[in-house]
C-alpha cells in the first residue's frame, strides 16, 4: 500500500490500535478481533518480544486488508528493521529527526512524538506525516484545540489515556486520528481470550469517531 493510501486509511477510520503485550503468542488473535471491529490500522510496539517477526507474519497474512506499523521506535536502525519487516508506518514517543529522514527516504509514514507547539512544528517541518501528541492525557482535548487554532494544517494524533468516553471530545477538538492502547487492547480480555470483547471495543471506538465527525 502506498503511503498516501495508508494515510487515507488512518484518517478515514480515525483509530490506530496500539498493541503492547508481554508475549507475541496472542498477537494474531488480537489482530483478528480488532480488525473484525473495523480498526484497520494496528501498531505493534517494539517493546513486545518478537515484535519484528510478528509484524512480518501479520503483514504477509493480512495483505492490504489491515495496515501494520511499528511503535516505540527510538532510532533509525529500529525503524529500518521494522520497515524491512513490513511496517507501513513508524511511531515514536519522541522526536528523532533521523527517524523521520529514514521514513521519508523509503516513503513510509512517519509519526513522531511531540508535546509543545515548538516540538510539534519542528516535527512537521522535518517531514512528519502525523504528529503524535504524547502524553495527551496530561493535557486533554482543550489543549489539542488550542494548538490547532494557529496550526490547523498539522495532523495531530493524541495518544495516552484515550477512552471511549473522551474519543469524541478529541476528534471534535480537531484530532486527525487517535492512538488507543489499553482501552481497546484490554489486558483482562486478552488474559481471558475474550476476543469478542476486543471486537466490541474496536467497534465502539470507530463509532465514536464517526459520531464526532457527524
Amino acid at each position: 500500500m502506498e503511503k498516501l493510501q495508508l494515510l487515507e486509511r488512518v484518517f478515514d477510520t480515525g483509530i490506530i490500535a496500539i498493541v503492547r503485550l508481554a508475549s507475541a503468542d496472542v498477537l494474531s488473535a488480537v489482530t483478528d478481533a480488532i480488525a473484525e471491529g473495523g480498526v484497520r490500522c494496528i501498531e505493534f510496539t517494539m517493546t513486545t518480544p518478537g515484535a519484528l517477526d510478528t509484524l512480518a507474519e501479520a503483514t504477509a497474512r493480512y495483505g492490504k486488508d489491515v495496515s501494520f506499523g511499528a511503535g516505540t521506535v527510538l532510532d533509525p536502525e529500529t525503524a529500518r528493521a521494522a520497515i524491512l519487516a513490513g511496517a507501513q508506518f513508524i511511531v515514536a514517543p519522541n522526536l528523532n529527526p533521523n527517524v523521520i529522514t529514514l521514513c521519508n527516504r523509503y516513503s513510509i509514514a512517519a509519526m513522531p512524538g511531540a508535546l509543545t507547539p515548538t516540538e510539534i512544528v519542528q516535527a512537521w517541518e522535518l517531514g512528519a506525516d502525523v504528529v503524535k501528541v504524547f502524553p495527551a492525557d496530561s493535557m486533554g482535548p482543550r489543549y489539542i484545540k488550542g494548538v490547532l487554532a494557529p496550526l490547523p494544517h498539522i495532523k495531530l494524533a493524541p495518544v495516552g489515556g484515550i477512552t471511549q468516553e473522551n474519543a469524541v471530545d478529541y476528534i471534535r477538538a480537531g484530532a486527525a486520528c487517535l492512538g488507543v492502547g489499553s482501552s481497546l487492547v484490554n489486558n483482562a480480555s486478552i488474559a481471558e481470550h475474550n476476543w469478542t470483547d476486543l471486537t466490541i471495543r474496536a467497534r465502539a471506538f470507530i463509532d465514536a469517531v464517526f459520531s464526532a465527525r457527524a
